[in-house]
């Protein structure tokens, strides 16, 4: 059902005045286009440091052209299938590379490692 803006602003005067105003907003700074990735991401023990995935290399890029170099290196080398380097580009083509997840800096894995098993 869709209901036109003039129509929205009568039935629901606060909240369109809260959307129109902006008050309150939750800025989305990632996008998993699979659940299933998004659940294995989401077990993965933290206390043990694991090799890192497509995604990991693409949170180190600076811009989507760095995206796409990472994308083409590991598909030449198989680690993606084509299937794969294709959704993943059209994921950083729709939405950038800041889609998988904030920049991971230098230091990343190092500094968590070191975070998590200090007793």
């Amino acid at each position: 059902m869709e209901i036109d803006e003039k129509t929205f602003k009568k039935l629901f005067p606060h909240l369109y005045r809260e959307i129109i105003q902006k008050k309150m907003h939750l800025s989305i700074d990632a996008v998993r286009t699979s659940i299933e990735e998004g659940e294995v991401e989401a077990e993965k023990s933290r206390e043990t440091p694991s090799m890192p995935t497509v995604i990991d290399y693409l949170r180190r890029c600076e811009n989507d052209q760095e995206a796409f170099q990472v994308i083409d290196y590991l598909e030449k080398r198989r680690e993606v299938s084509s299937e794969e380097a294709e959704k993943l580009r059209k994921q950083v083509r729709e939405h950038g590379v800041r889609s998988f997840g904030a920049k991971k800096e230098w230091g990343y894995y190092s500094e968590k490692y070191l975070k998590d098993s200090t007793p």
